[in-house]
């Protein structure tokens, strides 16, 4: 009998003869490998070069999701997101990041925090990564209001029944891929071994490694 491979991603990284980077932006840049193949001939592989991400699905205790409308012009289209945004500091802990772009972003604290699923969003183009929190027990932030400008000011927020989410998603409706697989994990996790196995909040992260 065949031995059964485990179904996990492994490491691997093929070798690099050259590398130059034509577009360097604010946040990302566009870099330019030349890759050998297994059968020895080189190709040239575009990819944009990302800092990771961080996303934050919100329940509260009525078992609804904190969801946000924001503009995205790539698309041309205003989506229904969960709380977002880039591990600007290298090294960062995501934890951290994910309760500030909590905070900043909706104003909302969390007491209890666990990782719902780690993800690569276009791996075949870019090297982001996006690691998704689950926050429950949410309470009204402290303090001032994070300034917001440009796209975010026009922001429209809402609380949604998870249940509602996951009928949006499969009818089509619903597009933003964390949103997407936030929902959806969470639906798993609870038809599977449920919330309380989850990953701790704090735990390892191969694509983007940090000090705890």
């Amino acid at each position: 009998m065949t031995a059964v491979t485990p179904i996990e991603d492994t490491a691997e990284e093929w070798e690099t003869r050259a590398s130059r980077t034509p577009f360097v932006g604010n946040k990302t840049s566009v870099r330019t490998d030349e890759v050998v193949m297994p059968d020895g001939s080189v190709v040239n592989r575009d990819y944009q070069v990302h800092p990771g991400s961080v996303a934050v699905l919100a329940l509260d205790d009525e078992d609804r999701v904190l969801v946000l409308k924001q503009y995205r012009h790539p698309v041309r289209m205003k989506l229904w997101e969960i709380p977002a945004g880039l591990l600007d500091v290298p090294g960062e802990n995501p934890l951290h990041a994910a309760q500030r772009e909590l905070y900043e972003e909706a104003h909302v604290k969390a007491e209890d925090w666990r990782v719902l699923t780690d993800v690569y969003t276009t791996p075949g183009g870019c090297s982001e990564a996006v690691r998704i929190f689950l926050a429950r027990d949410l309470s009204e932030a402290e303090g001032a209001r994070f300034e917001v400008e440009d796209e975010e000011a026009e922001m429209e927020f809402a609380r949604v029944p998870l249940a509602d989410l996951v009928r949006a998603v499969l009818a089509g409706e619903l597009h933003n891929n964390c949103l997407v697989v936030g929902v959806l994990s969470l639906s798993a996790a609870r038809s599977g071994d449920g919330v309380d196995a989850l990953r701790p909040a704090n735990a390892q992260w191969s694509a983007r490694p940090f000090d705890a």
